[in-house]
């Protein structure tokens, strides 16, 4: 199915056609016949499943059909998504379908000057793709305004809620006047994700082009049981021996991201860092190296498990497992994407055994194991008896999340509240 089958405009099709863009993916044939008769749609899909074309397109053309005049700090539709690379992401593809048209863009989150932001906003926005937290800055400050939003998607749901988001996204929902046409994607569910989903949704049209939680079928996944202090000289040894040029590593703390980059370029292997502590231009820096094969590795935090589009990435490594299970999903969804074909690698310590299981138990599938002679972890065998003979050992839940990550969200929402809480009070204090 083509997608000048759909009825776009001449000019969607034209720049589609020069994006390199062919046949509709299984979530863009079903969600885009939704979408375009107006329906609220809750899709589940996962990372690069060509779902940005899925509720963008749809969007852009009927801004095209409804053609109006932009007025000041106006926003027509916003596309929330929870990390800056995603927004940057999100934003750039869609300035490439409406290249051939009229349509403004525009990307705003942290890391960036405000100034700058609220000059493009000032004269008013069709499309703005936004994190929750810098939209929410803007709104405090007047500079964009939602009074007249037609067109309202959530992308990476999960991530948002996971990074505590909830209480920005209440915030952003309760400054919305009209009744726009909602769409949530997201790669897994939880009973969070679907109470946000029937408070903000009016009859959506559900899509699930995979099952819950799974993995793309071009994605192979390994895992090398090591004990901890040993997985950096295991990965420079892999990296070695098997020559791979092209290596995203996953840890869980910036410290970690840090101290590995150091230890990699010792051993002769160039790294670059992508973390929240760096600014947004060095993180940018830092991926269009790796894109340009300038660094072979390229380590991260959580931050970059969304949103990153590298073209034919080959390996991902989970140098820590992720706290939550359904991260690993997201952090190999790097890999494998487009058809072709990836390589998931997972270092395992003894005390991430339990995270390991619970990932086979979401994704339904075991994981191969190999042993590499000389990294064999120490009395490995009574911890895994335990937790396999052991049901309250077994069914324990991991953590939910990152605590630093959530701990600033949850700072950040509770300050927002609090300002508008007296802000509020302060109306209501003039009034009488």
């Amino acid at each position: 199915m083509s997608f000048a089958s759909q009825n776009f405009s001449q000019e969607i099709v034209r720049a589609l056609t020069e994006c390199g863009y062919e046949k509709l993916t299984p979530i863009q044939k079903q969600a885009i016949p939704h979408a375009r008769r107006g329906n609220d749609i809750l899709a589940n899909a996962q990372t690069g499943t060509g779902k940005t074309a899925a509720f963008s397109l749809p969007i852009i053309q009927q801004i095209l059909d409804n053609s109006k005049q932009r007025s000041r700090f106006n926003v027509r539709a916003l596309i929330l998504a929870p990390t800056r690379e995603l927004v940057a992401q999100i934003a750039k593809n869609i300035e490439d379908y409406t290249k051939y048209t009229d349509i403004s863009v525009e990307a705003i989150y942290g890391g960036t000057k405000m100034s700058s932001q609220e000059k493009k906003l000032e004269k008013g926005v069709d499309i703005l793709v936004a994190t929750p937290g810098r939209l929410i800055e803007h709104m405090e400050l007047k500079n964009v305004s939602l009074a007249n939003l037609e067109f309202l998607v959530f992308d990476e749901a999960d991530r948002m809620l996971d990074m505590g988001f909830i209480g920005d996204i209440r915030v952003i929902m309760g400054d919305i006047r009209t009744k726009p046409q909602t769409m949530l994607f997201s790669a897994t569910f939880s009973s969070q994700m679907n109470k946000l989903a029937g408070d903000i949704l009016q009859k959506p049209k559900r899509i699930s082009v995979s099952p819950e939680n799974a993995t793309a079928e071009t994605v192979a996944h390994v895992v090398y049981p090591v004990d901890q202090e040993r997985k950096r000289e295991l990965l420079s040894e892999l990296i070695g021996k098997k020559n791979w040029q092209q290596v995203l590593v996953f840890v869980n703390y910036k410290e970690t991201a840090n101290e590995l980059v150091k230890e990699l370029k010792l051993d002769g292997i160039k790294a670059v860092l992508c973390h929240g502590d760096k600014a947004q231009s060095a993180r940018r820096r830092a991926l269009d190296e790796f894109k340009e094969g300038k660094a072979r590795v390229m380590v991260a935090t959580e931050v970059a498990a969304r949103g990153l589009d590298i073209k034919g990435l080959p390996h991902v490594v989970n140098f820590d497992m992720p706290f939550l299970a359904e991260d690993y999903v997201h952090r190999i969804g790097r890999t494998g994407r487009a058809g072709e074909q990836g390589h998931a690698v997972s270092f395992v310590s003894r005390e991430e055994e339990l995270t390991l299981v619970q990932v086979e138990n979401l994704i339904k599938q075991r994981i191969r194991r190999i042993q590499l002679v000389g990294y064999e972890p120490k009395n490995r065998d009574a911890l895994l008896e335990k937790m396999h003979s052991k049901p309250a050992y077994r069914d324990r839940r991991g953590r939910t999340n990152n605590p630093s990550d959530q701990s600033d969200a949850e700072r950040r929402a509770r300050l927002r509240r609090a300002v508008l809480n007296k802000s509020r009070a302060g109306v209501s204090q003039l009034k009488k």
